[in-house]
């Protein structure tokens, strides 16, 4: 029946409206019919020039942009609070305890968001470097 449904479609002369039909046969028969066969049976190139095609796609294309913009939000809000938690707290130990060794910078780069917020109400209680190493040793235990 699919079969019979391309040959008939294959003979309609204005090719605007076969190239919307065929797409329109194509959609219908994805509810019923595998994929290889559809696509033996159907030509794809045809198809790509049609109206309904270049809107389905179009939509499709809109939701990606919109799912990827969602997820780069998703991703970068908590990466900019990191970001700005480890460069407030660099400059309040800076402020605190002077020149931060970079081995231990590197260490606290390397700290979660949680344990950046813990630093930041233990750095309060820090008078001197070896409280920050201390509490730096804590951490990775």
């Amino acid at each position: 029946m699919l079969a019979q449904v391309a040959q008939e479609v294959a003979k309609i002369e204005p090719i605007d409206e076969r190239r919307n039909l065929l797409t329109c046969a194509d959609i219908l028969a994805g509810l019923r019919f595998e994929r290889d066969l559809i696509r033996q049976l159907f030509r794809n190139d045809l198809m790509r020039e049609s109206v309904t095609y270049q809107a389905i796609l179009e939509e499709g294309l809109e939701r990606g942009v919109q799912q990827g913009v969602q997820q780069g939000i998703q991703q970068g809000i908590p990466q900019g609070k990191q970001e700005e938690a480890l460069s407030l707290i660099m400059r309040l130990l800076t402020r605190r305890l002077g020149a931060i060794a970079p081995e231990l910078q590197t260490q606290i780069q390397s700290l979660s968001l949680t344990e950046l917020e813990e630093l930041a109400e233990a750095l309060l209680d820090f008078s001197q470097l070896t409280d920050l190493t201390t509490w730096l040793e804590r951490q990775n235990q």
